[in-house]
């Protein structure tokens, strides 16, 4: 049986929350939730996002996308609003600069920060905001940091948010590709991997490669190699089974946004083919598991390790 050891957690008020591996002290993710650039989409974020090894697999505000930070929760057509940041794409014109379009999600308070039973909990309240600053929606939060591994190198993440519309009409969920753009379905968790991971190798259940875009699966892993050492890292993301949802083409567990090129990137989206409505006071819960690997990690190990830690 694998050693499994619980992580530390610092919160730096106002800031941050990092939370560190026992023993080694290796920074395993830092969650900022101070307020950022207004054009950015200000949100919560995951970054540096660090494997057991202490390499980052997370990239921050690349030249091509300011807006992209590590890992964090987005919206990228929300009933007209961009809770993305940057331009907003408009069918027939393309990305238009829209400022009066861009939104955010504003931290509110923090319900738990605390290490206990083998993991760091951190639970927060959010509200979601068009650019007036009207309330459009609540949000909870729950990010828990476990099964960290020093013998298979590897510790998960999982990301719980249930999401309240908070208007007298309904909240539509879409993405580019609902608004005309061909094969662009990116909405809800999103990673940005760094720069090095460009080209990195995408792997499902049953195929692999970047034909996997808008494509169904319970999950798909991107392997990437490292500037400045030897090593790889491979991360593992995962669609709990309580996500699926009925829409136009009937249930399903994701419709995978993923790129290797030009850049790194990964996205169980909510909204890829079609919106996503959600009515007036009704809550929408996604739950994702994204487990931090050294290595490289292959399609049956994987598997096996899906299989012992189950949800």
């Amino acid at each position: 049986m694998p050693t499994v050891t619980g992580p530390r957690v610092v919160h730096t008020h106002g800031d941050r929350i990092t939370v560190a591996a026992p023993a080694t002290g290796v920074e395993l993710l830092s969650y900022v939730y101070a307020p950022e650039a207004a054009w950015e989409a200000p949100k919560p974020y995951i970054h540096p996002l660090r494997t057991l090894a202490g390499d980052v697999v997370t990239g921050y505000r690349p030249s091509d996308h300011r807006w992209h930070k590590g890992l964090q929760l987005t919206a990228s057509h929300l009933s007209g609003a961009n809770l993305w940041g940057g331009n907003s794409y408009v069918h027939g014109e393309g990305y238009l600069e829209l400022p009066e379009r861009v939104g955010s999600m504003a931290h509110v308070a923090f319900d738990e920060v605390a290490a206990r039973d083998g993991r760091a909990v951190i639970a927060e309240r959010l509200t979601w905001h068009p650019h007036g600053g009207d309330l459009w929606a609540d949000e909870e939060r729950r990010i828990e940091v476990h099964d960290v591994e020093p013998e298979s190198g590897s510790w998960a993440l999982t990301w719980t948010s249930v999401i309240t519309n908070r208007r007298r009409e309904p909240l539509r969920f879409g993405s580019p590709t609902t608004a005309g753009r061909e094969l662009a379905g990116y909405t809800g968790l999103f990673w940005r991997g760094p720069r090095a991971f460009r080209g990195g190798r995408i792997i499902g259940p049953d195929a692999e490669g970047p034909g996997l875009m808008g494509e169904q699966a319970p999950w798909l892993a991107f392997s990437g190699e490292h500037d400045g050492t030897d090593g790889h890292a491979t991360l593992v993301f995962v669609h709990a089974p309580g996500n699926d949802h009925l829409g136009a083409r009937g249930a399903h567990p994701a419709h995978w946004f993923v790129r290797n090129e030009p850049f790194a990137a990964v996205a169980p989206s909510w909204a890829f083919y079609d919106e996503l409505v959600l009515p007036p006071g009704e809550s929408l819960t996604r739950r994702y598991r994204i487990v931090v690997a050294d290595g490289v990690w292959e399609r049956a190990e994987i598997a096996e390790y899906l299989a012992a830690h189950p949800w």
